[in-house]
């Protein structure tokens, strides 16, 4: 038995590291020594090919240029985006084996836009992860929107709304939830 006990600081140190093994961004996005993505912003036209994390960090170049991508298009208004956000994406990527860019449908949303929204839409939260730059709504050209939110579901790494009739899936970074 003698060889069979474990100290404590050894029994802490590896429960520290299970949650971290078994997240799938440890397992694909954090083993990568390179994180790309590619958006197409639906409603400005604009496209974006950028490497935002190499060589063991965000590129706070690469994370500028998403953060004006995904700006709030009615406002102009820029909001920094989570880079967990964004490493949830190039997980989906990788799961969904997709070759396309993200369609951007809704990034960054001020509270004016926000409120605004709300007033229209029983759909749309007063405390909107949007409003922190921690949701994203999006589609794949080339994955079914059903694939799309089931990949999302499966990492379980934060909210999945699902929208057919709207045509795209939302993701975020709060808790694990699905509607």
């Amino acid at each position: 038995m003698r060889g069979m006990s474990i100290s404590r600081r050894r029994f802490l140190t590896a429960m520290s590291a299970a949650p971290l093994l078994a997240s799938p961004l440890a397992g694909q996005a954090a083993l990568s020594p390179v994180r790309e993505l590619r958006f197409d912003n639906l409603h400005t036209g604009e496209r974006l090919s950028v490497a935002y994390f190499a060589a063991g960090r965000y590129l706070d170049d690469a994370l500028g240029e998403i953060n004006h991508l995904l700006r709030d298009f009615r406002t102009g208004d820029v909001g920094a985006i989570d880079p967990s956000l964004l490493d949830l994406l190039h997980v989906l990527r990788q799961q969904t084996g997709t070759r396309q860019a993200f369609q951007v449908i809704s990034g960054y949303r001020s509270p004016a836009t926000n409120a605004t929204l709300h007033k229209k839409s029983s759909g749309v939260a007063t405390r909107s992860l949007h409003m922190e730059g921690r949701a994203i709504d999006i589609r794949l050209a080339d994955v079914e929107l059903s694939t799309l939110r089931d990949a999302a579901l499966s990492l379980r790494l934060g909210g999945v709304g699902f929208y057919p009739g709207s045509n795209f899936v939302h993701v975020d970074t709060g808790r694990v939830r699905a509607w």
